[in-house]
């Protein structure tokens, strides 16, 4: 049974050191406890952060990320077409300036991702011999993980794989090379990075049960060829009606009762009109914007704050219930106006997905997933 949330939307902050803006001469302090102190014992406590986040104009975001949160995921700034977008050709700003910022503050930091069809150079979806293919892939592996070897914790070294139905997505890589891509990718991860870096396989929609064992198959084959997969990231992309409990708890039980450690990733919660029904992360998707779809464009009612808290209080409680199973926590996105669902899969519209909100306040959702651990 829910209970109401402790407090209403005018007296959200926890204290005037969350609320108040900070200014770069003004840090804010760090109240007790964080999210990441009162789950201390239990996993991990991330964000996916954005250069902005980590600069010195940005301080809200800045002093939010350093109080909460004690893992980081980079939000695009690794993936293909951002860090290689020419061959041989590498940016290296950013990154540096990500991994430096989470070894400056003791985070766990995780590289993503070292592979993906999507947000790929397009010199890569142009090379159709199998061998150049993997050459290409090796070169850049080599180097970007090679880079922050003994730095970065934990790499996404393949991402989103696989079709719903658990069979493979015809993925630039898999046509070209085959479903060993996969197994090369993290042998050459395993090598560049180093023994210490995990290794993990990310995807959306971890939860479906044709997928979910369609996943498992696939990664106990690329044990038995020589691979080493750390864990698997669900990565926790929901909304306020979906998916159930019991289909999540079935799935993490089911990936770790297989060997592989859990980590829920991305994790947002939609409170928006789902269009035709989808479910996942499939960025290339994306509908028309109208009233119906957009029905909160100024604020979230405290209704709907109320729902959204249940969901979160839902969510938190099954994470505990299987902290032995699960690493890590990472919410996708900062705060409530930087989450990428304000764009997908319908552009312009409002949305209210983490437990931050657009001025860095707490939500009711964080006051309800903090108080778990009272």
């Amino acid at each position: 049974m829910h209970l109401l949330p402790r407090v209403t939307l005018g007296i959200l902050c926890l204290s005037l050191t969350f609320c108040a803006p900070s200014t770069p001469d003004a840090p804010d302090a760090v109240p007790d406890p964080a999210l990441k102190t009162a789950y201390a014992e239990d996993f991990l406590v991330g964000s996916a952060i954005a250069p902005k986040h980590i600069d010195t104009i940005g301080m809200r975001g800045k002093n939010l990320i350093m109080r909460e949160y004690n893992t980081i995921t980079p939000e695009n700034i690794m993936k293909w077409e951002e860090i290689n977008p020419e061959p041989e050709v590498f940016d290296w700003t950013e990154p540096d300036n990500f991994v430096q910022f989470g070894e400056d503050n003791d985070m766990f930091v995780v590289g993503h991702a070292l592979v993906w069809h999507s947000q790929l150079s397009a010199y890569m979806q142009e090379i159709t011999d199998p061998e150049l293919m993997r050459t290409a892939m090796k070169a850049h592996i080599d180097a970007v993980a090679g880079r922050y070897k003994g730095r970065i914790d934990a790499w996404d070294v393949v991402n989103e794989a696989l079709n719903e139905d658990g069979t493979m997505r015809e993925s630039v890589f898999f046509k070209v090379m085959g479903e060993d891509f996969m197994t090369e990718a993290f042998k050459m991860a395993e090598e560049a990075a180093g023994p210490e870096t995990e290794l993990y396989y990310n995807d959306y929609n971890m939860w479906n049960a044709d997928k979910r064992d369609g996943a498992i198959r696939m990664l106990n084959r690329m044990r038995a060829n020589g691979a080493r997969i750390d864990g698997v990231g669900m990565q926790a992309h929901y909304s306020i009606v979906g998916p159930s409990i019991d289909t999540i708890e079935q799935a993490i039980a089911a990936y770790a009762a297989a060997g592989y450690q859990v980590m829920m990733t991305e994790l947002d919660v939609t409170v928006l009109p789902n269009p035709w029904d989808l479910e996942g992360a499939e960025i290339s998707q994306n509908f028309e914007n109208s009233p119906f779809m957009n029905p909160f464009p100024e604020s979230l009612p405290d209704s709907m704050q109320t729902v959204l808290a249940d969901r979160y209080e839902d969510l938190f409680e099954l994470y505990l219930k299987h902290a032995d199973k699960i690493k890590r926590v990472t919410f996708w996105g900062v705060n409530d106006g930087h989450s990428w669902l304000n764009g997908w899969p319908i552009t312009d519209r409002t949305n209210y997905p983490l437990l931050v909100d657009r001025e860095y306040a707490p939500k009711p959702a964080y006051e309800r997933v903090m108080g778990l651990r009272d």
